[in-house]
């Protein structure tokens, strides 16, 4: 599941299927407000650990920025697996599918976020919903937007985060629930990439069969290829509706729909 599109809307399946499930839990009783800020946070967040690839059109969504960010991304990783790795660990350079495909580092995502917005809220919000919008618009338009056209990508980034601003006072966006938005962004990528031919080393440094950069990964015959037929014709879609029908069943839980409420679209 490694292309844009199925990444970032996997991010917004997971946001909304946590936010609609945990309607007991304070992540389910979001305003309306603080859940939207949340899902561009995901569905960003969700092509995230991509930018350890330099290759990558993600890590060309800002230009030269994101570039030179992706190559520093990408050194730290081949350093860490370089020295991390044991014995029965493949002898590749680690760069792409390495630090950022960790739950350390969705981990650190996440508490790096809560602890910016918390500390910086009014320069903070605006700043990473710009970078995440941008991703986010990156991962779903990736087959119609021009590879290098990270002016496009400002402008609508721009946009998207004026528009999410000028809606969302300071008080409704929580730190906490941002910080969470993007450690289920990033944890939805890696669940994305197991579930690809090579594995995802989710669990590193634990070391498993000999390995700290073991590639979880189900039995070969429930694996895909990327980009394949069964991505673009079957997962792709599936998971698209998901997210709009849960998205819907969140936002209904927040009291943005009212009406909907003639039925019941989470019945359990």
């Amino acid at each position: 599941m490694s292309t844009g599109p199925t990444h970032a809307m996997s991010g917004l399946l997971a946001w909304s299927a946590v936010t609609a499930i945990a309607s007991t839990h304070p992540i389910g009783q979001l305003s309306p407000q603080s859940w939207a800020v949340g899902a561009v946070l995901a569905t960003g967040a969700a092509l995230l650990p991509d930018l350890d690839h330099p290759g990558s059109t993600i890590s060309r969504t800002f230009g030269a920025l994101s570039s030179g960010l992706s190559a520093g991304i990408n050194v730290l990783s081949s350093f860490v697996y370089r020295t991390t790795r044991l014995k029965r660990d493949s002898k590749r350079d680690g760069g792409h599918r390495g630090l950022t495909h960790t739950l350390v580092f969705a981990l650190f995502a996440a508490v790096f976020t809560a602890a910016v917005i918390q500390n910086s809220q009014k320069w903070a919000l605006p700043v990473l919903m710009f970078v995440f919008a941008g991703l986010a618009v990156r991962g779903i338009m990736n087959d119609w937007c021009p590879k290098q056209d990270a002016l496009l990508i400002t402008a609508v980034s721009a946009g998207i985060t004026w528009a999410m601003i000028a809606w969302t006072s300071q008080t409704d966006a929580s730190a906490a629930a941002c910080g969470i938005a993007v450690g289920i962004g990033c944890f939805a990528h890696y669940i994305g990439d197991a579930i690809t031919e090579q594995g995802c080393p989710i669990l590193w440094p634990i070391p498993i069969m000999g390995k700290t950069w073991f590639p979880v990964a189900p039995p070969k015959i429930m694996r895909m290829k990327t980009g394949g037929v069964v991505e673009m014709a079957i997962v792709g879609p599936i998971v698209t509706i998901l997210s709009i029908w849960l998205g819907l069943a969140a936002l209904q839980g927040t009291g943005a729909l009212p009406f909907l409420d003639w039925v019941d679209l989470l019945p359990i």
